[in-house]
């Protein structure tokens, strides 16, 4: 066995086995314990935190801050609502059945006072960095917030170094540039050049592609979070609602067997629907970690984001935060579920049908099949192929953000600009490594098992920190919640 076979063997197993269930548990019961701590703040003022998104307030960048809290919100959005919406959604049906999505749907919901505790003490315990810039996020607040202090200092390092290595060469950049690259050069191939289905493109589209991408993330993210944060609030909605608009085209051609969709969603979540390749263990599993990796409730990230923001009230940070997850798991991630369910997509999959099936299909094929189900002369495939472009883009601008803040924890000021050159760098390199990986196409996973364990890695340290801060989280959010009037 060679060093690249040892090494795939070895993320594989050490991504399996950090996202097992113990993580799952993890996340899932942080969210639970801080509902419980926060008086379900999701539901009591859920309303409330939509409206702080319309107002004049959230839209103002006065005050101490880089960007306005609703820049601050979409630079979130950006990272989250990603591949994981389109291709995560459909894995998590085609591995755990049609009753996965109910189980993404209340991770969601628990996920959200997750967020919102994130973005209450991004804000609460943030700094202002040497050069002038805000500095928030999970390293922060558990370095300042933890009374154990070398316990918040180490934790505060972990939780950097890990999110270092995920933004830069893990899922928040190469494995995206990878995925964005090979969808488009494939469906290019075939529009233009007639290939067929999974048949690999000419590695000039790589390069070419690679290069476009490499070069329209570097004019973003060379400009700082300003720059971010205008790119964002701009750009983030309107990829919502395009992809939201078709979706409904999907969904309203099928609008008269939605009752029967969610019956066959509850009936296969407890596993009263017969299924050859899933079962309701399956489907809870499949569903809690799709829908945590989607809306990165407990990752930390958003805080990053929210650190940045131009208010100083931390409980309207935290609202506008926990918003994130109900536009990501609740709304799209819903809509792609329709999308497969109700044209029957699902029936396709190893969870339908069993393993070893020659026609079953997952990830991203399994969404692209329901979408070209309806939406004619095979557009569907590229609306999808066009979505998960731009999808991955906002989240490669959003993730080298991150990455960005967790090296400045390190190395200050100075590390910041040849950061951004070597995220430019890395991205490229992923864009063009699949036609030069030929033969050992297996070995690109390794990229994906490393953004994972990252990912994991970095939540660790941020839930220590939550649980550990969950108390300051409730009495201030008790204080300031019953008196303000939002």
């Amino acid at each position: 066995m060679g060093f690249f076979d040892r090494l795939l063997q070895w993320t594989r197993e050490m991504d399996l086995l950090l996202w097992g269930p113990e993580m799952i548990v993890l996340l899932l019961g942080t969210g639970v314990y801080l509902t419980f701590r926060t008086r379900g703040v999701q539901f009591s003022r859920f309303f409330a935190s939509l409206r702080l998104i319309f107002s004049k307030e959230t839209h103002s960048e006065e005050g101490k801050g880089d960007i306005s809290p609703f820049a601050a919100l979409m630079t979130a959005l950006a990272a989250t609502v990603g591949n994981g919406n389109i291709a995560g959604v459909a894995t998590a049906i085609a591995i755990g059945g049609p009753g996965a999505p109910l189980y993404m749907w209340i991770a969601g919901l628990f996920g959200m006072a997750t967020k919102y505790a994130e973005g209450f003490l991004g804000v609460y315990y943030r700094e202002v960095a040497p050069n002038g810039t805000m500095a928030g996020g999970p390293m922060y607040y558990v370095k300042n917030g933890l009374k154990n202090k070398t316990l918040g200092k180490w934790l505060g390092g972990a939780f950097a170094l890990f999110g270092a290595i995920a933004c830069l060469i893990g899922t928040g950049n190469m494995a995206q540039s990878n995925s964005m690259t090979a969808s488009l050069a494939n469906s290019i191939n075939r529009i233009f050049h007639g290939g067929v289905a999974g048949q690999q493109a000419p590695a000039i589209y790589y390069f070419i592609i690679g290069a476009v991408i490499a070069f329209l993330v570097g004019i973003v993210i060379i400009g700082g979070i300003k720059k971010i944060g205008r790119v964002s609030e701009k750009l983030v909605p309107a990829m919502i609602i395009f992809y939201i608009f078709f979706a409904l085209w999907v969904i309203i051609a099928n609008i008269t067997h939605i009752p029967e969709a969610f019956v066959l969603i509850f009936k296969s979540a407890f596993g009263l629907q017969p299924m050859i390749g899933a079962t309701a263990g399956l489907a809870i599993q499949s569903g809690v970690s799709r829908g945590l990796l989607s809306n990165e409730a407990g990752l930390g990230s958003a805080a990053i984001a929210q650190g940045a923001s131009a208010s100083e009230e931390p409980t309207k940070n935290g609202l506008i935060a926990m918003t994130g997850v109900f536009i990501d798991t609740i709304l799209v991630n819903t809509m792609t579920t329709l999308t497969i369910i109700l044209t029957g997509a699902y029936m396709q999959t190893q969870a339908w049908q069993g393993l070893g099936m020659e026609n079953n299909i997952t990830s991203i094929l399994v969404t692209q099949k329901a979408f070209n189900t309806v939406i004619p002369f095979g557009l569907g495939g590229t609306i999808i192929a066009v979505a998960s472009f731009v999808f991955g883009y906002t989240t490669l601008i959003g993730w080298s953000y991150y990455g960005e803040k967790c090296i400045e924890y390190f190395g200050g000021n100075k590390v910041i600009l040849p950061y951004r050159w070597v995220f430019i760098l890395f991205l490229f390199i992923g864009a063009v490594v699949t036609p030069i990986a030929g033969e050992s196409f297996d070995y690109l996973n390794i990229v994906w098992h490393i953004g994972n364990i990252g990912n994991a890695l970095m939540a660790f340290p941020n839930l220590v920190g939550l649980l550990f801060l969950a108390g300051t989280v409730a009495a201030i959010t008790k204080e300031r919640l019953g008196k303000q009037k939002i």
